[in-house]
């Protein structure tokens, strides 16, 4: 093997530490996913834009389709030995370029949903001081408090983002499981209709639209494999936490979302989603009020806010990851990938992040843009597309790797088969989305294709500016990984 410049990760003091098991790492992918503002957002827009009682086959699809893209990304992992989640699967796959690529679609993307959610989290925030008679303040006052707050937990161990994003995901679960409880319990106006599984119902020309909000309901799932340095024997631990934040996060929307419908009935169902598009209503806490107390519906209302926060550290905490990996092989500033002496933590990557996101959010105040249809809306736009491009990528990296080593195909409907199948859908997905996009943003044909070309070209740019000693440098790291490993039994 060619003589190859020393890795930075080979550095002591540039690699994190932690003890990570299964359950947190799933916590935090699943936090990422925001479960509790999914059904109360995405789901009215899945009913009352798609097809309509059917829309929880809609998310059922969804988590199908990431079901598959699991299965070989958990086959690939054993081998992946860098913390650099999708680029490193990339770059092992298809090459460097490409690999590069990836990574600047992923910064765009997720520091997009993440300063997409400061504005969520700061409308939501202004939206209940003002429901209990408080004073007008500006929403991002609220944001800016909760990046501070973000900011310090993100500069710290990753085991205290855990805790708190554990503690925050419990309680979110645990009420929106005793709404839906309480609505099984109930029956419902017309009884507990099983109408939302009929073929009749859920193949209607809407159903499209509805895996589409069902699959920007997943985004960050998918970030399991950044924690490998500081996850607990990685190579079982990481393939373990996907399959759960795939199963809890898909068997808990569908579950919610059909829970919508009986609450509302399958014959009104779309006329009470519509009322909250249009801002009359609010169909998940009208149904916790009614089917579950008022009491219920203040404390959801309560946790809609915390689910949010434990979104923006989800995503703050894989960004700064995502940089402190490119940091360590050369792609960045080498500062961004120092670790913390005393909290083992990418602290510096951390505060880049934290000031990254202050900028973004004054740049909306300064143009004066909506907290939730356009902050939110644009930004979630750009990440919905990241997403499913670097989902896409992955996929064929992961064929394209195995083709290359027929020695590690063990099982070929894991490498081969599934994979192959995972593209075939993920590319109908990026149809969805780009057919669908004004819908995910909000705004005009224009300000959606502006939007929808962002991480295209955050690839271009990545292709073009890769820098060939580090690309090889990880290529070659990789390589010797695959002639060294043996796969898992």
């Amino acid at each position: 093997m060619p003589t190859t410049p020393a890795s930075p990760a080979a550095t002591p003091g540039t690699r994190l530490t932690g003890n990570l098991g299964t359950g947190s790492i799933a916590f935090m992918v699943i936090a990422a996913a925001a479960p509790l503002t999914v059904i109360g957002g995405n789901a009215p827009l899945a009913i009352g834009q798609g097809n309509g009682a059917g829309a929880p086959v809609g998310f059922l699809i969804a988590s199908i389709v990431l079901l598959l893209f699991s299965v070989g990304f958990v086959a690939m992992t054993p081998y992946v030995k860098e913390a650099g989640a999708f680029f490193s699967y990339v770059t092992m796959g298809i090459g460097s370029r490409l690999g590069m690529g990836t990574a600047y679609v992923a910064l765009v993307a997720y520091t997009a949903i993440q300063a997409g959610i400061y504005g969520y989290m700061g409308w939501a925030v202004m939206d209940l001081v003002r429901f209990y008679g408080g004073p007008e303040i500006h929403w991002s006052v609220f944001a800016v408090g909760a990046l501070l707050i973000v900011g310090l937990l993100g500069y710290r161990h990753i085991e205290l983002s855990s805790k708190v994003l554990g503690i925050a995901l419990v309680l979110e679960l645990l009420v929106m499981m005793v709404v839906n409880v309480a609505v099984i319990a109930n029956g419902g106006p017309e009884g507990r209709s099983l109408e939302s599984f009929d073929p009749q119902v859920f193949l209607t020309a809407g159903i499209g639209v509805a895996v589409l909000f069902a699959l920007t309901g997943f985004i960050g799932f998918e970030s399991t494999a950044i924690y490998r340095d500081e996850a607990r024997t990685p190579s079982r631990t990481i393939p373990r936490a996907t399959y759960l934040a795939v199963g809890i996060i898909g068997v808990f929307y569908t579950l919610s979302v059909w829970v919508l419908v009986i609450a509302a009935g399958p014959g009104s169902v779309v006329a009470v989603a519509q009322e909250t598009l249009f801002g009359s209503k609010n169909m998940l806490l009208d149904t916790a009020g009614q089917y579950a107390g008022s009491f219920m519906r203040d404390l959801m209302q309560i946790l809609l806010i915390t689910s949010l926060f434990a979104c923006v550290l989800s995503f703050h905490n894989i960004v700064a990851r995502y940089q402190f990996a490119l940091a360590r092989i050369g792609s960045l500033p080498a500062v961004l990938g120092r670790v913390h002496p005393e909290h083992r933590s990418p602290a510096r990557s951390s505060f880049v992040q934290s000031l990254t996101a202050a900028v973004l959010v004054l740049i909306f105040v300064v143009i004066g843009l909506d907290p939730l249809v356009e902050v939110f809306g644009y930004m979630a736009g750009v990440a919905t597309v990241g997403m499913v491009l670097m989902m896409l990528l992955t996929t064929i990296a992961v064929v394209v790797f195995f083709s290359r080593h027929p020695n590690l195909r063990r099982n070929p409907w894991t490498t081969l088969v599934l994979p192959s199948a995972a593209i075939l859908a993920l590319t109908a997905a990026a149809w969805l989305v780009l057919a669908n996009f004004t819908m995910v943003t909000g705004g005009s044909v224009g300000v959606s294709t502006v939007l929808a070309l962002i991480p295209p070209a955050a690839l271009v740019v990545g292709v073009l500016v890769n820098r060939r000693d580090a690309g090889r440098t990880v290529e070659l790291k990789l390589e010797s990984v695959v002639q060294e490993e043996q796969p898992l039994s």
